[in-house]
């Protein structure tokens, strides 16, 4: 079984659009203020554009950890 674990971002453009960033395998220590403090500088720093459209606003942040088991089915 392989474990993963991603950390997705979802701001909202001025486009009013919700768009995600997601960072895979984050630090195991990040804390929600350093979450804060990322998305704040990804808006800062203005460095995504999606279709035209900048980030104005964070929306939220959660870390996702997801179970993948294989089967191997051949005969």
């Amino acid at each position: 079984m392989e474990t993963k674990t991603r950390l997705i971002m979802t701001f909202k453009t001025d486009g009013e659009k919700n768009v995600s960033v997601s960072v895979d395998d984050p630090r195991t220590d990040i804390t929600e203020e350093d979450i804060k403090d990322a998305m704040d500088l990804l808006l800062l720093k203005d460095v995504f554009a999606p279709n035209g459209e900048g980030f104005i606003s964070k929306v939220d942040a959660k870390i996702v950890t997801t179970d993948t088991q294989e089967f191997d089915l051949a005969l």
